[in-house]
């Protein structure tokens, strides 16, 4: 491992960044003030123009509501475009989503589930993740977001969003591969990046993450959620490093086989010598880190 190489490429990747935002499962534009304001925006907007005319322009209608965060005002409008031309994988989706970000996981996650077998299974199982991760379930969310992932392997979000539910549930080794892929696939994602920082400071390179805090310009509060995220991090990585080391475990066991048969094959060249580089390695190696391919210098769509 070339721990300059790795923090060299992800400098490279930092410099391709414009902005910088919060962690996964969390949405942005919390307050009242800017809900208001929204509000009465898209209310003018409504006021200008004539009711949507088309059940793609009536998608499109929504879809715009629920990305200015207007979720309650979303769902009225599902249940009206429902009503008129009958539910379809798209308003479920639209729905899912809209009934997570309201906080009502339940009938969220039953309407991610009828979309398993459609389509959109991909975004069925991705929402099915964020709610495990909102609760807390961080192994059944990465379980999820691995399948989401298999059935659309170049969706940087939803990549993204299992790195980060790795890393909660103490698997940083594992957040790397899908994290680096969504980085270079979508160079100006604010969660990425901010899922980016975090597993610098959680891989021990404290002085690249504050590096790229700095470039982005974060504030206070943002910076203390990713220093907040890292803490959990470590402790879950604490808790799962106890978990395949303690005797009589599945995983124990298949380390302690894999390694009889390496010695069997390799005996080290002096005694004493391995076990002593092993107390040696650096945080970044014993993380499973290797040195990354430069990012692609131009951000395609």
């Amino acid at each position: 491992m070339e721990r300059a190489g790795f923090s060299t490429a992800m400098a490279a990747l930092a410099a391709c960044t414009l902005l910088l935002g919060a962690c996964a499962f969390k949405e942005s534009g919390y307050g009242i003030g800017a809900q208001a304001e929204r509000a009465a925006l898209m209310q003018a907007a409504a006021d200008k123009s004539a009711p949507p005319d088309t059940p793609g322009m009536y998608l499109g209608l929504i879809g715009r509501m629920q990305a200015q965060g207007l979720y309650y005002a979303s769902l009225a409008h599902i249940d009206a475009y429902e009503k008129q031309y009958g539910a379809s994988p798209d308003t479920i989706l639209l729905r899912a989503d809209a009934l997570r970000a309201t906080d009502q996981p339940a009938a969220s996650a039953v309407a991610y589930r009828q979309l398993l077998d459609t389509p959109l299974a991909s975004r069925g199982h991705r929402g099915l993740g964020l709610l495990a991760g909102a609760s807390g379930d961080f192994e059944r969310a990465s379980q999820e977001l691995a399948q989401a992932v298999a059935l659309a392997p170049t969706d940087a979000p939803t990549l993204s969003d299992l790195a980060y539910a790795r890393m909660r549930g103490g698997d940083v080794t594992g957040a790397r591969v899908p994290l680096m892929k969504a980085a270079e696939l979508d160079q100006h994602n604010s969660k990425i990046l901010s899922n980016l920082a975090l597993f610098l400071l959680a891989t021990g390179q404290t002085r690249e993450a504050l590096g790229l805090m700095d470039q982005q310009k974060l504030p206070s509060a943002v910076r203390t959620e990713i220093r907040s995220d890292a803490a959990k991090i470590a402790a879950a990585a604490r808790v799962r490093q106890r978990n395949l080391t303690r005797p009589g475990s599945a995983q124990a066991a298949s380390a302690a086989g894999t390694a009889g048969s390496a010695n069997a094959s390799s005996a080290p060249a002096a005694g004493g010598s391995a076990a002593a580089a092993n107390d040696a390695v650096p945080v970044a190696v014993a993380a499973g880190l290797e040195p990354a391919a430069a990012p692609a210098r131009q951000h395609s769509q």
